[in-house]
This record gives structure tokens, C-alpha cells and sequence, in this order.
């Protein structure tokens, strides 16, 4: 009997989001994009991701930054989806609607 294939994890673009899409930098150079608690803050030093994705090769030319401006472009190197826990955050950057359209696209 052949084995099935294990459920799909990504979520469809006409799915609303569970949280505030964003970006979080670690202190050791770890890039996550995910859904984070409204309530959640830069001042904070670790923070629940939900639908989280690590950024393991940007591909952009303009840095980190970009990544929440626009999003990953075609050579973006990224993870699968996971629930996370971050710890060490140094920066969480608001992730704009064009951005998100861009990360929800990953395959």
C-alpha cells in the first residue's frame, strides 16, 4: 500500500494571518519572518513566531531591510514553516503588505 504524503504546512495567501506579520533579527545574525503577538515589542528579548520562516540567504541588495519592504526576491534562500520561539531579538521591523504577499508566495 503506497504511503500518502504528509499534509501541506504553508498557508494559503487567502488565509488572514494569525498576529502581525514581521521581521526579527537575533543577536546571532539569525532573520525570521513569522506572525508575532500584536502586544509584542524590540524591548522584548525573546518572542513567539507563528508560520515562522528563517531567512538562511537574503538575496537582496538592500540588506535586511529589504526583506520587510519588499520581501524575498527570487534567489532568497528560506526555511520551512515552523512555530518558533526567538530569543535575543534585537530588532523586529513591521513587514509591509507588498512584503507579506512576497513571503506568503514561498513555496
Amino acid at each position: 500500500m503506497a504511503k500518502s504524503k504528509p499534509a501541506e504546512t504553508q498557508t494559503p495567501a487567502t488565509e488572514p494571518a494569525a498576529g502581525r506579520p514581521v521581521i526579527v533579527c537575533t543577536e546571532h545574525r539569525g532573520v525570521f519572518f513569522g506572525y508575532a503577538p500584536a502586544e509584542a515589542r524590540s524591548t522584548d528579548t525573546s518572542i513567539r513566531l507563528t508560520r515562522a520562516r528563517m531567512a538562511i540567504y537574503f538575496g537582496t541588495t538592500k540588506g535586511v531591510m529589504q526583506l520587510a519592504a519588499t520581501g524575498p526576491t527570487s534567489s532568497t534562500k528560506a526555511s520551512a514553516q515552523a512555530d518558533i520561539d526567538v530569543n535575543k531579538v534585537t530588532a523586529i521591523f513591521e513587514v509591509s503588505p507588498a512584503a507579506l504577499e512576497a513571503w506568503r508566495a514561498i513555496k
